[in-house]
């Protein structure tokens, strides 16, 4: 393939879709030309959380319209498309089968390579897009929904397991303790956004694995405790909600601000990259930049467009991987996904064309 690509990416692998067209330039970063996203929050929050049926189907209504306007936004044609790319697996399975399908019957209708992408490496590469870019080597920390991991990246393709959440993952602590306080979908935002107003030392709450002398998370207990916590304070829940939501946020804060820092202390890297939803969180930005900064460490963020799930980063990642080889051609345009992939394990990835 020649060195310059246009790559569409499309991103189905949850509540979100997104569509995005990447420009691969030489051995530089792929160049952002558009990008969509449809958010299906207000369809899920009558339901006080993602409905997996309900969500494919709304993705078969959306992917369509979002591709032809990105395309649109950037002022080329389908014909001009050189790679179509897809969200591959993690994530919701039926919600996976609509972006790969599309892509692949897109794909074959062009007679144009298409390529599967790993949702995490996504979320990983995402801050390249972002107006300072990290270089490698680095450490990653990995906040995405039910995800939180701390990864070694050498370069693409090379990432290296270093820790993970053995139950619940830092988004699921906060989604799941916002829950029992009464608050709406999607539950981070919203007690982070109630945790303003609250003091973070008022209750005493647990730092799951904290001293475990590994790199692993477990957010279960916090949110136990938390569900505790609520039951004690019973009709005065109400009244002292900022302060309960500013301890659970200070606990996970906390506990992910000190992984990374042995992570980093570990592999004797001196810079950090921090990517999905969780990256937006004010405090952890906040605490990560002073304690990187303490320590003489840089800390890369994506900008907070494409801290959630978006095509952007899906063309971004399949751009990356193209330019540095990590991909085989294959005839046909047959395709699977996995709901269930292990990043660190990730083989190069089959593209395949006609």
């Amino acid at each position: 393939m020649r060195k310059n690509l246009l790559v569409l990416g499309i991103e189905s692998s949850c509540d979100e879709t997104g569509v995005a067209l990447v420009e691969t330039r030489g051995g530089g970063v792929p160049v952002l030309l558009s990008h969509a996203l449809y958010s299906q929050i207000d369809m899920h929050q009558a339901y006080g959380g993602v409905v997996p049926e309900l969500a494919s189907r709304d993705h078969i209504r959306r992917v369509l319209p979002l591709t032809r306007e990105v395309m649109a936004q950037a002022q080329c044609s389908l014909a001009q498309v050189d790679v179509v790319a897809y969200t591959r697996g993690p994530g919701l399975a039926g919600a996976l089968l609509v972006g790969a399908g599309v892509a692949c019957a897109l794909a074959a209708a062009l007679g144009k390579p298409v390529l599967g992408v790993h949702h995490l490496e996504g979320h990983l590469l995402s801050p390249f897009l972002s107006a300072d870019p990290p270089e490698f080597p680095f450490v990653a920390l990995l906040v995405s929904g039910g995800h939180t991991q701390l990864m070694q990246v050498d370069r693409v393709g090379s990432y290296q397991l270093l820790g993970e959440s053995i139950d619940d993952a830092a988004g699921e602590a906060f989604d799941k303790s916002a829950k029992l306080m009464g608050l709406p979908y999607p539950g981070g935002p919203h007690l982070a956004k109630l945790a303003l107003g609250g003091d973070g030392t008022a209750f005493k709450l647990p730092r799951p694995l904290l001293r475990s002398g590994n790199l692993d998370f477990s957010f279960a207990g916090l949110k136990t405790a938390v569900l505790t916590q609520a039951k004690k304070l019973g009709p005065e829940l109400e009244s002292r909600k900022a302060d309960l939501a500013a301890s659970t946020q200070a606990a996970i804060v906390e506990v992910l601000v000190k992984k990374s820092l042995s992570a980093l202390m570990q592999t004797g890297m001196t810079r950090l990259v921090v990517a999905g939803g969780v990256g937006a969180n004010a405090l952890l930005r906040s605490q990560l930049n002073a304690a990187c900064q303490q320590h003489g460490i840089r800390v890369h963020y994506p900008e907070l467009d494409f801290c959630t799930d978006n095509g952007a980063m899906i063309a971004l990642a399949a751009g990356m991987r193209l330019q540095a080889g990590l991909a085989t051609l294959q005839s046909g345009y047959t395709f699977d996904v996995k709901p269930r992939w292990s990043l660190a394990v990730q083989q190069p990835e089959i593209v395949a064309i006609s």
